[in-house]
C-alpha cells in the first residue's frame, strides 16, 4: 500500500488528518513512524535532550503552544536527529536555518521560520503526554504519516 497520506486517508477515514498549517522544510517531504510527543514553550532543552537519544526510526510531534515568537529547532538539532536515527520532526511552533535543514535526511514540519533561538531555562517541559493541535490528537505510541499533502495520525499502524 502506498504512504500517501492521500491514499491512506482513503482507506482509514476514521484516521484523523490535521489541519493544514504546517510547511516543509526538512530534506525529505515524506516520513512516517511512530509518534513521540514533547509539550515546551519557547525552551528547546527538552527537545535537545529527547534528540541526543535513540529516534529508532520514530517521529518527534514537538507542542510548542503555536509560540511565533522563537525557534524550537535549528541545524545543529537536524543534526542530532539525523545521527540518533529520528525520520522527521513536527512542531507546533517555529523552526530556524531552514536552508540546514532541507539537506537534512529528515522530515521536518512547522508553522514556520524564526530567527531568534529559544531562551534555555526558561520553562519546563513535559514528555510522552497526550498533545493536541492542528485538530487533532496526538498520542505517545501512535503512528504519524506525512507527506507533501499533510498530516494524518492513527491510534495503529494503518500501512502494509
Amino acid at each position: 500500500m502506498s504512504f500517501a497520506t492521500t491514499d491512506l486517508s482513503d482507506a482509514h477515514p476514521e484516521a484523523q488528518v490535521c489541519d493544514p498549517e504546517f510547511g516543509d522544510f526538512g530534506g525529505n517531504l515524506a516520513f512516517h513512524g511512530v509518534i513521540k510527543t514533547l509539550k515546551v514553550f519557547e525552551d528547546n532543552t527538552l527537545v535537545r535532550t529527547i534528540l541526543e537519544t535513540p529516534g529508532e526510526g520514530r517521529v518527534l510531534v514537538i507542542d510548542g503552544g503555536g509560540s511565533l515568537r522563537c525557534a524550537l529547532v535549528g541545524g545543529n538539532l537536524g543534526v542530532l536527529a539525523v545521527k540518533n536515527g529520528w525520520v522527521g520532526i513536527v512542531v507546533n511552533g517555529c523552526i530556524r536555518d531552514s536552508e540546514e535543514i532541507a539537506g537534512q535526511d529528515i522530515g521536518v514540519k512547522a508553522l514556520g521560520l524564526h530567527p531568534r533561538k529559544s531562551e534555555k531555562g526558561l520553562h519546563s517541559g513535559h514528555a510522552d503526554k497526550v498533545v493536541a493541535f492542528a485538530g487533532a490528537t496526538f498520542k505517545p505510541g501512535a503512528w504519524l504519516y506525512a507527506d507533501a499533502d499533510g498530516i494524518v495520525v492513527s491510534e495503529q499502524p494503518i500501512h502494509s
